[in-house]
C-alpha cells in the first residue's frame, strides 16, 4: 500500500468522464490535433486533482497542461542536464523531449482545483514509441522516476503505442515498484 499526501492509498477511482478527458487528450496528441493555445508536438500531460476516502482516492479533474516551458531558462538547463544524463534514445531527439509546465498555467489549474475543494494527486504523461525491452511502454521510464523523486504525488502513464487501446497505469512518484490499482 502507498501513502500520498499523508493518506493510505490502496486504489484510485476514475470515474469514466475524467478517464474520457484524458484518453481524449492523448489520443488527439497522437493524431497531431492541436488546438490554437497549445504547441504542435505530439505529446500529451496534465496535471490530476482528486479526493480522499478511507483507503479510496476519487479523481475529480484531469487538466491537460497546453503550454511547455522547456524552451524557457531555467527549464531548459534542467531538462537538458537530466534528460543527457538520463535518458535512453528513441525516436524523439533529446532537444525535442522533456516537458516543463508553464507557472502560470499551473497556478490557474491548482486554483481551480482549490474551488473545487480537489488536492493536486498525481501528473500524467502519455508514451507513443515502443522500445526494446519496453514493448507497451506502460511503465515508467528511468528519467520519469528521477524526475518524480519526492514530489509525493502520482505518475499515471498512459500507453499509446497501440492507440486504439490506450492502457492507464499509476506509480507512487515514478517508481515502478510502487503501482497503485485503478479501479475499474
Amino acid at each position: 500500500m502507498v501513502t500520498l499526501q499523508g493518506q493510505p492509498i490502496s486504489q484510485v477511482v476514475m470515474p469514466q468522464t475524467e478517464r474520457d478527458i484524458l484518453i481524449d487528450h492523448c489520443v488527439r496528441k497522437f493524431e497531431e490535433r492541436y488546438e490554437d493555445d497549445e504547441p504542435a508536438e505530439p505529446k500529451a500531460y496534465g496535471l490530476i486533482g482528486g479526493s480522499f476516502s478511507g483507503e479510496t482516492l476519487t479523481i475529480g479533474k484531469i487538466a491537460p497542461l497546453r503550454r511547455n516551458a522547456r524552451a524557457i531558462e531555467p527549464h531548459k538547463g534542467f531538462m537538458d542536464d537530466a534528460l543527457n544524463r538520463h535518458a535512453i534514445a528513441s525516436v524523439t531527439p533529446l532537444d525535442k523531449r522533456g516537458w516543463v509546465a508553464d507557472p502560470a498555467e499551473t497556478r490557474s489549474i491548482l486554483m481551480d482545483f482549490a474551488r473545487a475543494d480537489l488536492e493536486l494527486v498525481g501528473t500524467y504523461h502519455m508514451h507513443r514509441v515502443s522500445w526494446k525491452g519496453d514493448s507497451l511502454r506502460d511503465t515508467p521510464t528511468k528519467l520519469d522516476t528521477i524526475l518524480a523523486e519526492q514530489t509525493d504525488l502520482l505518475m499515471f502513464i498512459i500507453s499509446m503505442v497501440e492507440p486504439t487501446s490506450p492502457i492507464v497505469r499509476t506509480f507512487y512518484e515514478g517508481d515502478g515498484d510502487k503501482e497503485v490499482v485503478i479501479a475499474a
